[in-house]
């Protein structure tokens, strides 16, 4: 099914929306956490790019640590109830070797992820992290299915 009403998110941004819509976005080592209250209907997406904010500087959505509270809040002023709530977590990739082996800027992000959603009482219900390729996702808010892509491009972040 077409979706006409899509949103494209980018490196620390943050998409709450309601069907008929989607959100999408393309992750390398960045995460995208896509929760979706199924009773009411309402979804959401982060897409940040490393795990913590190291209090220089502003609080910005472009770390998980910041990003995934933000979502969560944002889905309840939507009107999402914390109790159906579910998760789904893309990205974390290894794209560049010898960066992400000294760093592991990928696994630190998923890490994260799985962390806040634990302490949140939020049920991950599906997940694809890791590996070496990057994805471009699109999250079906009518459905709350979430499709995927592999990509080939190393210059993905």
């Amino acid at each position: 099914m077409l979706i006409n009403n899509s949103t494209f998110i980018h490196v620390g941004q943050i998409h709450v929306d309601t069907p008929p819509a989607s959100i999408s976005t393309v992750l390398g080592s960045c995460v995208a956490v896509c929760l979706y209250d199924k009773v009411n209907k309402i979804g959401g997406m982060n897409h940040y790019l490393l795990p913590f904010w190291n209090a220089n500087g502003l609080q910005s959505p472009k770390y998980g640590n910041i990003a995934i509270p933000k979502l969560i809040e944002h889905m309840l002023d939507h009107g999402a109830s914390l109790k159906f709530i579910e998760a789904k977590i893309f990205g974390g990739a290894s794209i560049n070797m010898a960066v992400s082996k000294s760093m592991m800027i990928g696994e630190k992000n998923i890490l994260v992820a799985r962390e806040i959603l634990k302490e949140n009482k939020i049920n991950i219900v599906a997940e694809d992290v890791g590996e070496k390729n990057g994805r471009k996702i699109q999250f079906n808010l009518e459905s709350g299915k979430v499709l995927l892509k592999y990509t080939q491009n190393s210059n993905i972040k």
